[in-house]
């Protein structure tokens, strides 16, 4: 499993970066990859839609500096923004036991695991992707695409205490639903390289189904 640190970049260009891996692991010529990431601002659709969750015109996403994105990942409508962790695992799924349900399942552990670790208690709903401090409560949205059993797109962790850019939409289009973040519930700001650092780990652990994921987690 390769893990990349891209820092802060432009959504089109993180997806470029994605579909490229996307074909090299296809090909049997990349391993496992998991990007990590933050995104300028920018509202992306899912392919179910999510243009009537939107609250803002054109004009006033071009006056905010906040780009619209149409993306291939499951889903409703969410954004990112600096201050966001963005994950992307370009994943061969296929043989991995459980299958996409156990690969959805395995992410929404690690992002369990990253937020207990700030003393940050998270549960899941049903039927709702994603993981919640309550049953409003969202703090980590998740969408992917699959090709051919390998996924891309991924998940989006709120780290900083400012989520605002929420306000342009309606939270994956769940009425009642509201952001939240790790720096929000822990009373204090949190710095994205530890949650990195911490995501790293669990992710390699709730992943450790080869050699190499094993080893890192062990490290």
């Amino acid at each position: 499993m390769k893990i990349i640190d891209l820092g802060l970049i432009g959504y089109k260009d993180a997806e470029a970066l994605q579909l490229e891996t996307l074909d090299g692991v296809l090909n049997g010529d990349r391993d496992n990859t998991l990007f990590l990431l933050e995104h300028p601002k920018v509202i992306t659709l899912g392919r179910q839609g999510g243009a009537e969750n939107l609250h803002l015109n054109p004009e006033q996403l071009e006056a905010h500096g906040i780009e619209l994105v149409q993306t291939t990942r499951g889903g409703n409508i969410t954004c990112h923004f600096p201050g966001q962790l963005v994950a992307y695992p370009i994943w061969r799924v296929e043989k991995r036991p459980g299958g996409m349900r156990k690969f959805f399942d395995d992410m929404e552990q690690a992002v369990m695991d990253t937020c207990a670790h700030f003393g940050v208690a998270t549960i899941r709903r049903p039927k709702h992707p994603g993981v919640w401090v309550d049953e409003t409560r969202k703090i980590c949205s998740m969408g992917i695409g699959v090709r051919h059993w390998v996924t891309y797109h991924g998940l989006a962790l709120n780290v900083a205490s400012d989520t605002s850019l929420f306000n342009a939409i309606t939270l994956c289009g769940i009425q009642g639903a509201v952001p939240t973040s790790i720096s929000a519930e822990a009373g204090r700001d949190i710095p994205m390289e530890d949650v990195k650092h911490v995501f790293t780990r669990a992710f390699a652990k709730a992943f450790a189904d080869s050699a190499v994921a094993a080893d890192q987690a062990a490290e």
